[in-house]
């Protein structure tokens, strides 16, 4: 049973360190790209089954060496959660910024202004979610020594 632990804590650290790295890369290259969402998307799905995973492990009496697995293995889920809302939370923050109250405002801007305004806003959100990748990475290391 710990060995799929173990397999579950090296497919999140794996998955995540890529994206983070990935896409913290491109968030410092000023280089938004399709392929840093879906390392990242990949990573969140790799959480959420080690989470699942810890919990089928549990009901079947798995007894880690340390209880600090269980939150080692179901923190990165929180995790992500909270990236998510610090996502969003980031396109409201370059709109107040400018003054300018939806996105509404922003199309009847110019063509370059626009351009602008997404780009930072893209960029603000990969710079969240690969800070939120990498903290996950750390945290299935962790669970990865407490199994």
């Amino acid at each position: 049973m710990t060995d799929v632990a173990h397999i579950l804590a090296v497919l999140v650290a794996v998955s995540n360190g890529l994206a983070g790295i990935v896409s913290g890369f491109l968030w410092w290259r000023v280089e938004p790209h399709p392929s840093a969402w879906v390392l990242i998307r990949t990573g969140q799905a790799m959480a959420v089954a080690q989470a699942v995973g810890a919990g089928v492990l549990a009901a079947f009496g798995l007894h880690p060496d340390d209880d600090l697995y269980w939150l080692y293995a179901l923190l990165p889920v929180a995790v992500g959660f909270v990236a998510e809302q610090l996502r969003l939370a980031s396109a409201q923050q370059v709109l107040d910024v400018r003054d300018l109250e939806d996105a509404q405002a922003v199309g009847r801007l110019p063509a370059d202004e626009q351009r602008s305004i997404v780009l930072q806003i893209v960029r603000r959100e990969m710079g969240v979610m690969a800070a939120a990748a990498l903290v996950t990475c750390f945290l299935a290391l962790r669970a990865l020594g407490t199994v």
